[in-house]
Order: C-alpha cells, then sequence, then structure tokens
C-alpha cells in the first residue's frame, strides 16, 4: 500500500512540475507576443510609407532589377508583418485565458493541500 502512495504522489510531483514548466514557457511566449504587436505594425508601416512616397513609382519605372526587388520585397514584408500580427494576438489571446486557467488551478491546488493538511494534522515539518 506504501508503494502506491508515494507512486501517487510522484505523479502528482511530475504533473506540478510539467504545469511549472508550461508557465515559464508562457511567460516567454508573452513577451514574443508582445514583441509581434509591436514589430509588426511598425514593419507594416515602414512599408507603406515606402509605398506611398513619392519617388517609389519613380524608382519601379527606372531602375528595373532594382524596383522589381523592391516591390517584390515590401509585398511579402507585409504579408508576413500582417500574418504575424495576426498570430500575436491570437497567441496572446490564448496565454491570457491561460493565465486565468493556472491561477484558478494554483488556488484550488493550495486550498487542497491545506485541506489535506488540517484534516491530517500534517505540519509544515511534517509534509517533506
Amino acid at each position: 500500500m506504501e508503494n502506491s502512495d508515494s507512486a501517487r504522489f510522484s505523479i502528482v510531483e511530475v504533473i506540478d512540475g510539467f504545469i511549472d514548466k508550461i508557465n515559464q514557457i508562457r511567460k516567454t511566449l508573452i513577451g514574443i507576443s508582445i514583441s509581434a504587436l509591436i514589430l509588426a505594425p511598425l514593419a507594416i508601416g515602414l512599408s507603406a510609407y515606402l509605398i506611398t512616397h513619392q519617388h517609389f513609382f519613380f524608382i519601379l519605372e527606372e531602375y528595373d532589377e532594382f524596383g522589381v526587388f523592391l516591390a517584390v520585397s515590401l509585398g511579402i514584408i507585409i504579408t508576413v508583418s500582417l500574418t504575424w500580427l495576426i498570430l500575436g494576438i491570437r497567441q496572446y489571446m490564448m496565454l491570457k485565458s491561460w493565465n486565468a486557467r493556472y491561477s484558478n488551478y494554483a488556488k484550488k491546488k493550495e486550498q487542497i493541500d491545506s485541506k489535506i493538511s488540517s484534516e491530517f494534522d500534517l505540519g509544515e515539518d511534517q509534509e517533506t
């Protein structure tokens, strides 16, 4: 019976460690999402400025190869930045909901731990 209890305790520790690791990864992903929300509009704005600049069509007409390269590059930058922006917003919203669920999990875990502790008269030094 004791072996079964230690196996369950071990599984609980593994799950808690896994959830803590996911929470650390979540913080990194929030940073990436915020960078997408800042850098993507900046890239789109800069590309739009270049396209609407008065010399843009002159460069397209005058410098054949460079003009085509510039137009294709700006199109790719705008497309990738829009995709990055949409994914950044989507990721941020998913991570925001994860944060609420993780907080709820941590509160419930703490309540259950304290309930078990008080039910079996376990002190802080006896739990480990």
